[in-house]
């Protein structure tokens, strides 16, 4: 989205040194980026997912966690809805965390595809490699590399961590995962190609099954602020306090989320909006503004890309009016020799 879809253009763009301001500043522009939103009414609830066709496409709630542990909340902050791709993220944190940056990266890469999200032709033209782990080839590749001993061990693995991430116990939709698994038809066949080039190490049919059960994951947006503000605090949680990840693969998801969190529009947004940021076809965004806050918002109309049109706006005005994007800065004075 460009920044004239975004509605930022009169928002001014506030440097991104410093700390956030205080609770009542970020109180008030996050409800000002809630109204600023809620307006637009474009975008389209995804439907290739039967269940998902059911999400009321006016629901809309922002939360934002400093790094404090504080939690600023919007609008319907605590309506549940799947994770779908923004697990991604977070089991793609989890696997780093146990088998290291270099294996991670030589298995799964970090370069955009420039497709969409569950293409095919991209692990063709790339001799089979998956190139990201937020694309669904990526994805099913790095769920194959989560440590266990049984299926079962493994997906309790993804549950925890994702728990952990969220600060508190996390369960599986069941209606979800049943929907997702009966239209399965498409990574089944990205799973079944990556196998055949040798690309993961497990059962396809099981990578795809545990992949489907972290997508079918049930959260919130205040869900989503606090494990983006995880991320953000070099992989403590800071409503818990428990450390989830160390801050180098804090470093490293952030650094792939920047790069391709929001598929083929990742460009973009990093132009318009300047954070790393991971969105899901339910609806859900997560974004990570590095040392000061994630933002998790809700609102299941989405643009072309899969990604919310609401929580894009909300973002993009809390971005600037926050002094989040971490490519803004303002000149240095010398106060004492200003020439």
């Amino acid at each position: 989205m460009r920044e004239s879809e975004l509605d930022v253009e009169d928002v001014p763009q506030a440097a991104a040194t410093g700390e956030v301001p205080e609770t009542a500043r970020i109180d008030d522009l996050l409800a000002a980026a809630h109204d600023r939103a809620r307006v637009h009414t474009e975008g389209t609830v995804a439907d290739y997912i039967p269940i998902l066709a059911e999400a009321d496409p006016e629901a809309f709630g922002v939360c934002v966690a400093d790094v404090d542990g504080g939690l600023h909340e919007v609008g319907q902050t605590r309506r549940t809805f799947s994770i779908q791709s923004i697990s991604k993220a977070f089991v793609y944190a989890l696997v780093c965390g146990q088998l290291g940056h270099q294996e991670v990266f030589d298995t799964v890469g970090v370069n955009n595809t420039g497709l969409p999200f569950n293409s095919v032709i991209a692990v063709e033209l790339n001799d089979g490699h998956p190139m990201n782990p937020m694309v669904n080839a990526g994805a099913i590749a790095t769920t194959a590399l989560v440590p266990g001993a049984t299926a079962t061990e493994r997906w309790e693995f993804i549950r925890a961590g994702l728990s952990r991430f969220a600060g508190r116990d996390l369960t599986i939709d069941d209606e979800v995962y049943r929907s997702e698994m009966a239209t399965n038809g498409r990574n089944t066949a990205i799973a079944e190609l990556l196998a055949s080039y040798g690309r993961i190490r497990s059962d396809p049919d099981e990578a795809v099954d545990i992949y489907t059960r972290q997508c079918a994951v049930s959260i919130d947006a205040r869900d989503l602020a606090v494990m983006g503000a995880t991320l953000a605090d070099g992989g403590v949680n800071p409503v818990t306090g428990v450390r989830v990840v160390s801050a180098t693969v804090c470093r490293d998801t952030l650094a792939v989320l920047a790069a391709s969190g929001l598929y083929e529009r990742s460009g973009e947004w990093l132009f318009e909006i300047g954070l790393p940021g991971k969105s899901g076809v339910s609806g859900g965004l997560v974004t990570v503004a590095p040392g000061k806050v994630g933002i998790g918002a809700y609102a299941p109309r989405l643009d072309s890309a899969g990604n919310s049109v609401r929580g894009q706006i909300a973002t993009a005005y809390l971005s600037r009016a926050l002094g989040l994007n971490i490519f803004a800065s303002a000149p240095h004075t010398n106060q004492e020799n200003p020439g």
